[in-house]
């Protein structure tokens, strides 16, 4: 069977404490919709990683229709890239071994990461650079929101980058368009597939509400 890993990798830093429970909510409405849809959660999978002080595995990699529900994400702690891109690496080269150990073809993972601020360590560069380059390296979507810096962003970012619109006070809604865009890529990268008949391909919004697109090609 075809399988398509997809990762949401959440800032839990303690400046999110105003916001954590506007995505957790946003969160709920993504499982229901996949979970639901049985074409979809059959060959996707799908991960949650909450990052601050530290990185946790808050749910491991896992079929969204065996799940009554997913772990809710708190805010506390500092802002450390390094943990996240370190445990991204460990956690995307056990699940793909253990996938295709299964029998199944899988895809490249896709990571939607989320950040509401700056990384608060200097030396997070190499750990993502060892994540770009190990074997099963993922496609990486990043959101900034809030006080992120649009620079950072464009740099974790390997396929689409997208920043919170300037003046935007209210957070809120960005939250929830990243957790939709997320379910949106979820169902397209599928349906698409299914529709041709073909091998599935990463579909992603060109245009999000509440977001400018960041160039990845700018220097």
């Amino acid at each position: 069977m075809q399988i398509l890993p997809f990762y949401a990798v959440c800032d839990e830093s303690s400046s999110m404490t105003p916001h954590i429970d506007t995505l957790n909510d946003a969160l709920v409405s993504l499982h229901q919709e996949i979970s639901t849809n049985p074409t979809v959660a059959d060959k996707t999978r799908f991960g949650l990683i909450g990052f601050s002080t530290d990185a946790h595995e808050l749910q491991p990699l896992a079929d969204l229709s065996d799940l009554e529900e997913l772990p809710a994400l708190a805010a506390s702690g500092l802002t450390s890239f390094r943990r996240v891109f370190e445990l991204l690496r460990r956690g995307i080269d056990r699940d793909v071994r253990e996938l295709k150990a299964e029998g199944h073809d899988v895809y490249r993972p896709v990571v939607f990461f989320l950040s509401d601020g700056e990384p608060t360590d200097s030396d997070w560069e190499q750990p993502y650079q060892d994540l770009l380059a190990a074997a099963f390296r993922p496609h990486i979507i990043a959101f900034g929101i809030g006080e992120a810096d649009r620079a950072v962003i464009a740099r974790v970012a390997t396929f689409k980058a997208f920043m919170q619109k300037d003046g935007d006070a209210d957070v809120a809604p960005a939250l929830r368009e990243f957790a939709a865009s997320l379910t949106r890529s979820i169902v397209r990268s599928v349906s698409g597939a299914n529709a041709a008949g073909t091998g599935m391909s990463l579909q992603v919004d060109d245009q999000l509400s509440g977001f400018t697109t960041v160039s990845l090609d700018k220097l």
